[in-house]
């Protein structure tokens, strides 16, 4: 029987990250999905380039297309040709984009599945955005609204599509979605997305910035005695009720966790490794991991 231990974790980099970091041979295992960040403010050519890089080092690159930050359906489709061609791009996350007004004709993650470009272009493995908290965008009977849309994208295509969920620190939220999703006909995996190593008043300043109303509440309550007793959060208080629970439900859909690297990459690096989630490695500037 296998815990979230042995399925290994995916991680995400921002462009800056992926061009330019030192640290970023070796510090992943090999074949690694990492998640490219796209905040709608990078060149066309550095998104590319940083996939690029990436693929270049043995990981998997997984860039994200934002729906309201997408100006055209052309740049959408040059983008996406780019990255297959270039970076060898199989598997994205499309997200809504958090943005008031659409720059172009794409108002949500499924206006660009529905555009079948990924599709043309051999991409066959999507990630959309699940909110165990909810979200401040739209309520709940919209949400749901939304999955069964791609629910039902994902049974009449050859697309794999999964659940990856923004994080949080109140491990029951999670898996008490996850299960109610299964009740609403939502048979889609769930990656859980979890927050790295890093100082307390950080996670609360990512927080603010996501929206994660009930997880800055929680911060804000436990600040004072998280930082008194260490100088950074741990993510197990999150991650290991989870693995405790997909032990003795095998049949959940919370299939892999993905991490948010606040507290920068090698803290997060170092930290999987440690528990076991990510094989040792004796430094992450000797070359590509062996798995």
């Amino acid at each position: 029987m296998h815990t979230l231990k042995q399925i290994a974790a995916s991680i995400e980099v921002s462009p800056k990250q992926a061009v330019e970091s030192k640290d970023l041979p070796g510090l992943f295992p090999e074949g690694t999905s990492v998640y490219l960040t796209d905040i709608g403010t990078e060149p066309l050519d550095t998104m590319i380039g940083a996939a690029k890089r990436l693929r270049d080092l043995g990981y998997e690159p997984v860039p994200h297309f934002a729906a309201r930050r997408m100006p055209s359906r052309e740049l959408l489709e040059t983008r996406i040709k780019r990255s297959a061609s270039e970076a060898g791009v199989k598997d994205v996350l499309i997200i809504g984009g958090g943005v008031p007004k659409p720059l172009g004709e794409f108002t949500s993650a499924m206006d660009l599945i529905n555009s079948r470009l990924f599709e043309k272009y051999g991409i066959n493995r999507i990630a959309v955005a699940g909110h165990p908290e909810g979200s401040p965008d739209f309520n709940d009977a919209v949400a749901l609204e939304a999955l069964q849309q791609k629910q039902l994208y994902a049974d009449t295509s050859g697309t794999e599509l999964r659940l990856l969920t923004q994080f949080g620190f109140a491990p029951e939220k999670f898996i008490n979605w996850s299960e109610t999703l299964k009740h609403q006909g939502i048979t889609l995996p769930v990656h859980i997305g979890v927050a790295g190593p890093a100082k307390v008043t950080t996670l609360i300043k990512y927080a603010a910035l996501c929206g994660v109303g009930n997880s800055i509440a929680y911060l804000r309550k436990n600040a004072l005695s998280l930082t008194a007793l260490a100088t950074r959060h741990s993510p197990e208080g999150v991650v290991k009720p989870i693995e405790d629970f997909w032990l003795n439900n095998p049949d959940s859909a919370i299939r892999q966790m993905h991490v948010f690297p606040f507290g920068g990459l090698v803290n997060s690096a170092q930290w999987l490794r440690e528990r076991g989630t990510w094989p040792p490695s004796l430094s992450p500037t000797q070359g590509a991991a062996t798995l």
